[in-house]
Order: structure tokens, then sequence, then C-alpha cells
């Protein structure tokens, strides 16, 4: 069977910037088995796979592990593969997921993701996280991921983090946000996944799920402008409204081409 595929940098307007996702249009649900393998064949944080049933566009998330429940950018990936490259009609773009009806727009070049808001409780920091970090965090949070607060963007640039040490961890599905006040923005972050073939996902947008409503609260402002500080960088536009959240960003597409399964 031949598919199409597309490779999309989000939440960046340069090729090679943000985070890769592929993207596949379906007719018709494949075995969960074949889109993991294709998923593991692509070797990207994420694999979207999409079928189109009309008013709505049914959309699933596989890394080359698992398939997740959330993923940011691979929804801005799709939605841009939809706009710019499928030529979709609609003025916003309804998915269907196992988070509930996730909706996109586009205005000027940027992706509007309107997501589920998950801001985070206080918690305490488990050892075996503590262990695997070279730097202590100031404060704990949790929502599906541990949110760890340190105060400069110079400490979350500096993280390392012990690999044999956090693959240790089991927080299937979520992961480890690092996050502090920015330097030129309202906050920056990285984050990092045990037991993934990719460690530290270059931009999360699932994430800014809690980064936000946390920050909007420490800040005291529903506007926010973020940056992911992984090597490949992310800019992602914010706006807290109570229990949703909108993550906005531009994409860029890298490559357009076909995959044959059997």
């Amino acid at each position: 069977m031949k598919l199409e595929l597309y490779q999309v940098d989000a939440f960046t307007e340069n090729t090679f910037g943000g985070n890769p996702a592929c993207v596949v249009p379906l007719h018709q649900w494949l075995p969960d088995d074949t889109l993991l393998s294709i998923a593991k064949e692509n070797a990207v944080a994420e694999t979207a796979f999409f079928v189109d049933r009309g008013n709505k566009i049914h959309l699933r998330w596989f890394t080359p592990e698992i398939e997740m429940d959330l993923c940011g950018h691979a929804t801005l990936a799709t939605a841009h593969c939809l706009k710019s490259i499928l030529k979709y009609p609609k003025d916003e773009i309804i998915f269907e997921t196992q988070s509930g009806d996730l909706i996109v727009s586009l205005r000027n070049d940027l992706y509007s993701l309107d997501f589920p808001s998950r801001m985070p409780i206080s918690s305490d920091l488990p050892n075996i996280i503590g262990k695997s970090l070279n730097i202590e965090p100031r404060e704990v949070y949790k929502s599906r991921d541990y949110l760890l607060v340190y105060d400069t963007e110079q400490e979350i640039r500096n993280i390392r983090v012990d690999r044999n040490v956090f693959d240790q961890i089991n927080l299937d599905p979520g992961g480890v946000i690092v996050t502090a006040k920015g330097d030129s923005c309202d906050f920056v972050s990285r984050f990092f996944t045990p037991q993934a073939s990719i460690l530290e996902d270059p931009v999360t947008g699932s994430a800014h799920c809690s980064l936000i409503p946390f920050w909007s609260s420490r800040l005291g402002k529903n506007r926010l402008d973020a940056m992911q500080i992984s090597d490949r960088v992310g800019k992602l536009y914010c706006q807290n409204k109570k229990d949703r959240v909108i993550i906005s960003g531009k994409a860029k597409t890298y490559s357009i081409g076909n995959l044959w399964t059997e």
C-alpha cells in the first residue's frame, strides 16, 4: 500500500528548527501495530495519522514506542499539511482525539491550537528524578508531567540528564518539564522523556497545557511568549483562557514523499 508522507518542522519558521513531525493521511485506519511500525521507521518524536471524516478530522499520534494521548507539535504539523499542502477548505480544523475535540485555526501564517488546560499542583520530587539531574529545582509541581521550576534561564540551559538513572523512571505517558522565567521572553522550558528513543523533545506543545496556566498565574498575565530552548529551539505564543489554553506557532514543510506498507 502506498501512502503519502509529509515531514514538517513545527513551532518554527525555519527549516531544521522547531520540532519535526511526520504526517500520514489515511482513508481508513490501519492496524495499530502497523501505525507503530511506521512511527518507528520515521524515527521522529511523533508521527501523526489522520482520517478525514468530513466535519471532523480523526487524529492519532504515535512515538516510536507508544501511542500518545496528546501532542501539540504533531497537531500543528497536521494542520499545516491540511491547510498549506492539501488545501483544506474550512477556516477551522476540528480534530477528534483521545483528549477530546481540538480546534486549530490559521491566521497570518500562525496556527493557533485550542488545547485543554492542565494546571499543575505542588508535589514532591521523586528521588530518582532528583538523582538524574545535575541541578536541583527550586519548586516541584505535577499534572500529567512533572514540572520543575528553576531560578534562571541559564540553569535551564545548563541542565544535564543522567540517562542511566533517568530511564529507571516510569512516567508513561508523561515526562519532565524544566522551566524558568525567560531573559527575552516570559518563560523558557525543556522537556525530557524517560525510556524514549528521543530523550529531549525539541518543542513540546502538550507541556504548555501546564506551563501556560502556571506562568499566567505566576506572572499575572494571560498572554505570554515562550521559548523551548532545546538545540533546535521553538517559539510559542500563548494565551490562558481558564479551562483552555491557546498555543500558537508557525510551521515549515521539510519534505514530501511516500511510504509503502503491506
